[in-house]
């Protein structure tokens, strides 16, 4: 049997093949086309073609049989096979009631016609013209990606070993210690803080606490969100990037429910904080079998990533032989509909529009 990513290859051809087809159609290029072009065969590929390795008798002989040539190309038993394979079961019932229908319909109402356009296409060089140049390359393009993809294997293929490295490496993503969600207004003096403490019990809505933190908090970071630090781990740390406060302040909203203020100043380095408990987040831990799969997932997109940004490396190291990046400068591209426009060259006057009918009476 060929390999699968030989399978790839064949689809991926196939589906150049249709952008070609596809745009002859658009064109309607394809009136007086000879059908006398198709010749329908039973035999091995054409003498020109490279001899095959395939032993006598083997699948990959059977697949190199040549059933129709269209012009200079070949359609063989491998390609009927590839063809049929790509349709789900549900719908081979369009093609025919019998395997026998099926098969010579595939051949007779898909494969032959799509031949035909190409070489058609190829006449015209429509495969040279756009917008079917684009889409050709596009599929190539995409034909490569897929490839690399299948190169990398599955994500379910990856071992146990390297699912349980990952997990020991990143063992803090998996267990998360409990946390608190704290609004804090930090105070010059303790006298204050021990104000602002009153005054937040007198009125305990969040609105009266938001106007006490932009008034009174030192801190120029958090005050116009009501002093809030997110939620806070033990050791003081934030899940908000790079907020990190004393570990005093978590210790201090130990000390109380959710929902209650912290009766008392909390010193804070030179100053005081007046310190909201506002909820609490549970300690969670993910096993690692609970996290195996989304380990793999995420294997699966590093080791994806990394080989296509190798497989570029490798390509324009060994292809990329000229790039002037100043020249695509003459491009011009407006603004108000992101629509290319010709540049002006130094000097040039724009063309006055014909005065209309109407002005010329």
């Amino acid at each position: 049997m060929p390999s699968p990513f030989a399978r790839r290859r064949t689809r991926s051809v196939s589906r150049a093949a249709r952008t070609v087809s596809a745009a002859l159609i658009a064109t309607g290029a394809c009136a007086g086309l000879a059908v006398a072009s198709v010749a329908f065969a039973a035999g091995p590929a054409p003498s020109g073609a490279a001899p095959s390795s395939a032993a006598p008798g083997s699948d990959a002989e059977h697949r190199a049989v040549v059933v129709a040539r269209v012009g200079t190309h070949v359609i063989t038993t491998g390609d009927v096979e590839e063809r049929i394979a790509a349709i789900p079961f549900f719908q081979l019932a369009q093609f025919g009631l019998t395997a026998d229908e099926i098969r010579r319909k595939i051949l007779n109402d898909v494969l032959v016609p799509d031949a035909l356009y190409v070489v058609a296409a190829e006449t015209r060089k429509l495969d040279k013209k756009l917008p079917t140049s684009q889409e050709v390359t596009r599929a190539l393009s995409n034909a490569t990606l897929r490839a690399t993809r299948a190169n990398v294997g599955a994500a379910a293929a990856i071992s146990m070993a390297d699912v349980k490295a990952y997990y020991d490496e990143n063992r803090a993503r998996y267990e998360q210690p409990e946390r608190y969600s704290i609004w804090r207004i930090l105070c010059k003096t303790r006298d204050e803080a021990a104000q602002v403490i009153a005054a937040a019990k007198k009125d305990s809505t969040t609105q009266a606490f938001t106007v006490l933190a932009r008034e009174k908090s030192l801190d120029k970071a958090t005050y116009l969100r009501s002093g809030n630090l997110g939620f806070l781990s033990s050791d003081g740390a934030s899940n908000e990037a790079g907020l990190h406060v004393d570990p005093a302040v978590v210790k201090a909203a130990t000390t109380v429910r959710d929902g209650e203020l912290v009766p008392v100043p909390v010193a804070e380095g030179d100053a005081f904080a007046v310190v909201w408990r506002r909820g609490t987040v549970s300690a969670t831990r993910k096993t690692l079998d609970d996290a195996a799969s989304q380990i793999r997932d995420t294997l699966f997109r590093q080791r994806l990533e990394q080989s296509q940004k190798q497989l570029m490396v490798d390509l324009r190291a060994k292809n990329l032989t000229a790039l002037n990046e100043a020249l695509v400068n003459t491009i011009e591209i407006a603004p108000e509909n992101g629509s290319v426009v010709p540049r002006k060259r130094p000097g040039q006057v724009p063309a006055t529009p014909p005065p209309s009918s109407s002005a010329q009476k």
